[in-house]
């Protein structure tokens, strides 16, 4: 089962892979194009993504911690580096 924001690593596909939703500990990356057809198929894809979203609404919702907003990632660069192609 899906447990969004627990790790770097898990990804939910729906769909096979039309829809992917790559987990992260601070932030989500859902990529793909999902079609819903009005048929068996598209109910089937339509309550995977409920299923997934309805998650990751749980999992913000029960972080009493959670933050107003997260810093942009990745930080901006500390330092100067010399270019090493020139």
């Amino acid at each position: 089962m899906f447990k969004p924001f627990a790790n770097d690593t898990d990804v939910m596909n729906i769909a096979g892979d039309a829809l992917n939703i790559a987990n992260g500990k601070t932030r989500l990356s859902i990529s793909g194009d999902l079609t819903i057809a009005r048929d068996q198929v598209g109910l089937a894809n339509a309550l995977a993504l409920k299923q997934a979203l309805d998650a990751i609404v749980e999992a913000l919702q029960g972080d009493a911690a959670l933050p107003a907003k997260l810093a942009d990632e990745p930080p901006a660069p500390a330092g100067h580096a010399d270019n090493p192609f020139i």
